[in-house]
């Protein structure tokens, strides 16, 4: 049987100075058709309206703390510690879930199962700052997702990447820009169970910190890989990566 019929989710979303852009994150919660839901927001003490805007919903949000903390993956801790649900989604200032009925399609396709799954992921649609589609993300998740699909790279975005609170481990904090890719791994290779919902779950915006800082994660990725698949492998891979970008990069020159 099945645990909970109704499972509960945690939806976290961490924040700093996010006031152009947290609005429209926390709407996208709180207009849920699901409604066993917590919303978490942890701030790392904005300076500028982002608290004043979260406040608009208090009644809404479940936890909202505003402090100074030690960066993004110190503060996403901060909200494993917090959470109570089944299931634990970090959804940043910025990014959205896809339709009104996200989560309600999620537990719909759980429906006859045994046991709730120990990983729930999907696909990820690329927005702008505005919300508008620009494309779907360029990974496209696997069939059947297992820790060695990682090899090839992040083939699920960290925010449709949803886990359940039995196998949850915090983040890796010696990592500034790609613990979510070292956490996903160490979780699913935990996991005995992992769903694909093939559905959309996220509208993802193309701005983030790991976006902004590109080399530096690609950097912290080579040795995250280096630590779970081995030297040699994570070395063969990267050098295939960069073959592989040189002919894209190429092909592109001849065509413009």
């Amino acid at each position: 049987m099945l645990t909970r019929l109704t499972p509960k989710f945690s939806i976290i979303t961490v924040t700093r100075n996010a006031e152009d852009c947290l609005e429209e994150t926390i709407l996208s919660v709180i207009t849920q058709t699901y409604h066993n839901i917590e919303y978490i927001i942890i701030d790392g003490k904005s300076t500028d309206r982002t608290m004043d805007i979260a406040g608009k919903y208090a009644d809404r949000i479940s936890h909202m703390v505003s402090e100074p903390d030690g960066g993004l993956y110190f503060a996403m801790n901060k909200g494993i510690a917090l959470a109570t649900g089944d299931y634990l989604c970090f959804l940043n200032a910025g990014d959205s879930f896809h339709e009104d009925d996200t989560l309600a399609n999620i537990v719909h396709g759980l429906h006859g199962r045994h046991e709730l799954p120990d990983i729930i992921y999907g696909e990820t649609a690329i927005v702008d700052r505005q919300g508008h589609f620009v494309a779907m993300r360029r990974h496209k998740a696997p069939e059947q997702l297992t820790w060695r699909s990682f090899r090839q790279g992040m083939m699920v975005c960290h925010q449709a990447f949803i886990a359940n609170r039995r196998i949850m481990e915090d983040y890796d904090t010696r990592y500034r820009f790609s613990a979510d890719f070292d956490w996903c791994i160490r979780l699913m290779k935990k996991a005995h169970d992992i769903h694909n919902t093939h559905l959309t779950l996220i509208d993802y915006c193309n701005v983030g910190m790991t976006t902004r800082n590109h080399r530096a994660s690609l950097i912290e990725r080579y040795r995250i890989m280096c630590r779970h698949y081995g030297f040699i492998t994570a070395s063969v891979l990267h050098a295939w990566f960069a073959i592989r970008l040189a002919l894209k990069l190429e092909k592109s020159r001849a065509t413009n």
